[in-house]
């Protein structure tokens, strides 16, 4: 009975942490992919004729700003749904400028490739977005919660009838508990001790402190 119940316990939060740890790797890969495709446009951006290069250079700063906001914001709050907003306002006002740059120069390489790049950093906003909104289902925490306690009230209720392996049980129940804050944690990505590095975008918001790469002669 012993082994069975502890063997439904483990299954339960086995399950429960699998889907929180995959959720947790999802958003830190699109932190990283995010930064990569702003980096990417970025360097491009510097590419384009004025007054274009300067005024997409300047949103991009902004809109990386944006992007760290809503990594330091708790997903569906306020404070990242104005981030949001405020991104998606910047970038329409990329896709303007990126348009007339391409109608200016419709035979140049470098606003088709920028647009390109643009396009795929505006994508990455809805896919990062997702990835801080997926968490786990409330059912399976529900079902880790309550199939753990009853497991585990299961187990000592037995034991204390036969009067031996309540330490057992407390050590069962202290691992049980910190694999449910554990699981729950994971599940915040903006609260608690394991939260979603936004380190990328730091790192490469500090890069656009310095002088463009490129500066283009006209």
């Amino acid at each position: 009975m012993q082994a069975a119940l502890l063997g439904v316990v483990g299954l339960i939060l086995a399950f429960g942490l699998a889907l929180a740890v995959g959720r947790y790797e999802s958003r830190r890969a699109a932190v990283v992919e995010e930064a990569n495709t702003i980096g990417t446009t970025y360097l491009r951006a510097q590419t384009l004729a004025e007054p274009y290069r300067t005024a997409s250079l300047e949103r991009l700063v902004r809109y990386t700003d944006t992007s760290i906001r809503l990594s330091r914001s708790v997903p569906n709050s306020s404070a990242a749904n104005e981030a949001v907003a405020d991104g998606q306002e910047l970038q329409r006002e990329l896709w303007s400028l990126a348009g007339e740059s391409l109608d200016s120069a419709p035979t140049a390489s470098a606003p088709r490739l920028y647009v390109e790049t643009l396009n795929e950093m505006i994508d990455m906003q809805t896919v990062r977005v997702s990835a801080l909104n997926n968490r786990v289902p409330p059912a399976v925490l529900w079902l880790e919660v309550v199939g753990a306690a009853f497991a585990l009230g299961l187990l000592a209720a037995y034991l204390a009838i036969l009067g031996r392996g309540v330490v057992a049980v407390l050590i069962a129940a202290v691992l049980v508990t910190l694999l449910l804050l554990v699981t729950f944690d994971l599940d915040r990505p903006t609260r608690g001790l394991i939260r979603v590095p936004a380190t990328p975008l730091t790192d490469l918001r500090d890069s656009m402190d310095l002088p463009p790469a490129f500066t283009r002669s006209e």
